[in-house]
């Protein structure tokens, strides 16, 4: 083989390992772009300020859960439009509510043996005013109406209400003053109009009703009780059986919250109700699927919660009073604040 030959051969080779690159690069950019525009078929994500304090109008704010680099973050959209653009805020929450111009974000700390977690507390434009260490997992939070206290449970063991094999942490902030009840469990228990003691208590699930009173789920015994809360006092008092993650209505007469139902798989045994708090009456509303959330009041007649979808959650709706239907509000979002 002469030399000639040789470096003809060489040459040859090195414009087919080119193009076999080539090929490779443009092969790979086009599935990049496939993937780009399997995620921008998602709803409209876009870099802006949020306020917890909107002045164009009532707006929902939700944590993102569209892919790309918003995900997680709480983002912002006009209630009159909640499947147009979204705004995203660049704070990232697991758990997230917010009124009267302060906001609760529950946050996971990524750290090199394990993750840990905390609570934030937000001013109007989303700046933190002070943290707090989370005993574990967020899973709840809620704000008063004025905004001066705010609530957050986490599991501190397991990480689902469906089985029995799990205890929570549930804590109450007064922003005023930053003072802290750690743990609801402490509460004196008035169940049957006495005293109760028992070493398997859970409480879990607040929902405010002033800065004085509030609701939350008191498990014990293998059942759940709606409770009524007295932060001056430090009592919860039973109210009605079988009710979890309440939710009271802007008027302060219902209750939203999720029941167990009979013949339900204990996988996902939950669907959404409303009492009525003068008659303890019961309505199931049109809402036929398993609900795990603690559901939002848009307003004195809707409600909002989340249903597992295809890239976490997506946002349903559904009259209070039992009538209507269900119907989707948002894709790709959890846990709601209505504001303005």
């Amino acid at each position: 083989m002469t030399k000639s030959t040789r470096l003809l051969i060489l040459l040859a080779a090195v414009l087919l390992l080119a193009s076999v690159g080539t090929g490779a690069v443009l092969y790979a950019a086009h599935r990049s772009g496939l993937r780009d525009e399997q995620q921008t078929n998602g709803p409209t994500v876009r870099t802006g300020s949020v306020s917890l304090r909107p002045a164009d109008g009532r707006r929902l704010l939700v944590r993102n859960l569209a892919w790309g680099p918003h995900r997680d973050e709480i983002a912002s959209v006009p209630a009159s439009d909640p499947q147009g653009p979204r705004t995203a805020s660049g704070v990232k929450c697991l758990r997230f509510h917010a009124a009267a111009g302060t906001g609760i974000c529950l946050q996971a700390v990524h750290g090199t043996l394990r993750d840990t977690y905390r609570a934030v507390v937000l001013d109007a434009h989303l700046h933190a005013r002070h943290r707090f260490p989370a005993a574990g997992i967020p899973t709840r939070a809620r704000v008063s109406p004025s905004g001066h206290l705010v609530a957050w449970t986490v599991f501190v063991n397991g990480d689902s209400y469906a089985g029995t094999n799990f205890s929570t942490r549930t804590s109450i902030v007064d922003t005023r003053t930053w003072t802290i009840d750690d743990n609801l469990e402490t509460f004196r228990v008035i169940k049957d109009g006495r005293t109760y003691r028992a070493a398997d208590t859970n409480v879990w699930g607040v929902t405010f009703a002033d800065d004085t009173r509030f609701y939350a789920t008191l498990a014990t015994g293998g059942h759940t009780y709606l409770v009524r809360g007295s932060i001056a006092a430090r009592t919860l008092t039973t109210v009605h059986a079988n009710v979890e993650c309440p939710s009271l209505s802007p008027d302060g007469t219902r209750i939203a919250y999720k029941k167990r139902v009979r013949g339900a798989s204990p996988d996902a045994p939950w669907r959404l109700y409303v009492l009525n708090l003068r008659t303890l009456k019961e309505t199931a509303t049109a809402e036929r699927r398993n609900i795990d959330d603690q559901a939002l009041w848009a307003d004195d007649s809707t409600l909002v919660y989340a249903i597992p979808g295809n890239y976490g959650s997506d946002l349903w709706t559904v009259p209070a009073d039992g009538t209507g239907t269900a119907s989707r509000l948002m894709t790709s979002a959890v846990a709601p604040a209505s504001l303005g």
